[in-house]
């Protein structure tokens, strides 16, 4: 599955393959980091869930990932 990302989210190239597990968790973590409403609203937050210990956010997004996830009562 081939994505061109907006590039407020990637800059350094315009096409991802979400097919691969590595690029998918890495694009998933831009959303997180520079995303709008609109980019965090297209992510499947149940995946997010799975993925987000091992995202490497800095500390406070994590914090408040994890609280809108846990608020949001998506569970996986």
């Amino acid at each position: 599955m081939l994505l061109h990302p907006p590039p407020h989210i990637v800059w350094s190239t315009d096409t991802l393959d979400l097919a691969d597990p590595f690029q998918r968790k890495w694009y998933i973590r831009q959303v997180l980091l520079h995303g709008r409403a609109q980019d965090v609203r297209a992510l499947d937050l149940i995946e997010v869930t799975h993925l987000l210990d091992d995202l490497n956010l800095p500390p406070h997004l994590y914090r408040l990932w994890s609280r809108f996830l846990e608020v949001r009562s998506v569970a996986g």
